[in-house]
């Protein structure tokens, strides 16, 4: 059989089947009964009653709550502390027939206060030490050629160097806990003749090591007239003082500077000690030094001495 005519077919009979169930019911008119369930009852709401509410406070307390039960012992009372005593100032009775006096205040009993420390007074501060203006004025430069344990070496080298002309000597010193001499020329007055003096003997004594060192000896006076050569201009300053700090050296300096003088600073070795000395110049001749002097003094109230630069 055709599949178009099975289809066909099966689609008639289920319309058949269709028409079976709900043609009747059309016809009929009947509708299925309601059950109890869905039936709808109208319940009556009961009249609100006529007495008034009251309102009670049930205590939490299961002691409370139990009246058989026996009362809890109550605490012991805490111990209040002592009132402050009021010290009362009691007037003496007024004779009969006086007016009646005011009535006394009441003075209560204060703690005293306790004392403040007293602030400690302030001590003093240190006084600044004033520049010696003598210390380590006169500079002078050697040349260092070694330190000789045997005394023979170190005195036929001085012959030697004496023969070439260098102004040599020994100085007593020590070598490894023994007696030695240091072989030294000089003193020159500026490192750069020290240091030509340094290259001379080098090209004589080529095995001689040899070094510039700077010492400083103290001044009492100023340097005379005849210690820097006719003809050399800028050989002469005044030195205000030599201290053991830079920054006290730039302040004395700046000071010098702001009242419009020339000044400078310059570092010296002292018997092992570094010293930095104040120095106002450099002037031309000797007597121009001395001027430069007297008007520091005047000015910053600064005593000096007249040194060679």
């Amino acid at each position: 059989m055709d599949l178009s005519l099975k289809q066909r077919l099966l689609g008639a009979a289920v319309l058949i089947a269709l028409a079976v169930i709900f043609v009747p019911m059309l016809i009929s008119g009947s509708a299925p009964q309601k059950s109890a369930e869905m039936e709808t009852s109208t319940l009556a709401i009961p009249p609100e009653p006529d007495r008034e509410f009251q309102t009670r406070v049930l205590p939490v307390d299961p002691a409370a709550t139990n009246p058989t039960s026996p009362p809890a012992p109550s605490a012991p009372p805490a111990a209040t502390p002592a009132p402050e005593t009021i010290a009362t100032a009691t007037a003496p009775e007024p004779p009969p027939g006086a007016p009646a006096a005011a009535p006394a205040q009441l003075a209560t009993a204060t703690p005293p206060k306790p004392a403040s420390p007293k602030p400690e007074p302030a001590k003093p501060a240190p006084e600044t030490t004033k520049p010696s203006p003598g210390q380590a004025a006169n500079g002078r430069y050697y040349v260092q050629l070694g330190t000789y344990a045997n005394t023979k070496n170190a005195r036929d080298l001085v012959a030697s160097l004496k023969k070439g002309g260098f102004p040599a000597s020994t100085e007593a010193s020590e070598y490894q806990g023994k007696p030695a001499e240091r072989v030294r020329v000089g003193p020159f007055a500026d490192r750069a003749a020290a240091e030509a003096a340094r290259l001379r003997i080098k090209q004589a004594q080529p095995a001689v090591p040899g070094s510039v060192v700077a010492t400083a000896e103290d001044a009492n006076e100023d340097a005379p007239a005849n210690a820097v050569p006719a003809g050399r201009a800028g050989g002469w300053a005044v030195q205000l003082g030599a201290l053991k700090t830079a920054d006290d050296a730039n302040k004395l300096r700046d000071r010098v500077r702001n009242a419009g003088f020339a000044a400078f600073v310059d570092k010296v070795d002292a018997n092992g000690t570094t010293l930095w000395r104040v120095r106002a110049g450099p002037e031309v001749d000797r007597a121009a030094a001395e001027k430069l002097r007297a008007g520091i003094r005047d000015k910053l109230k600064l005593d000096g001495i007249v040194v060679t630069q």
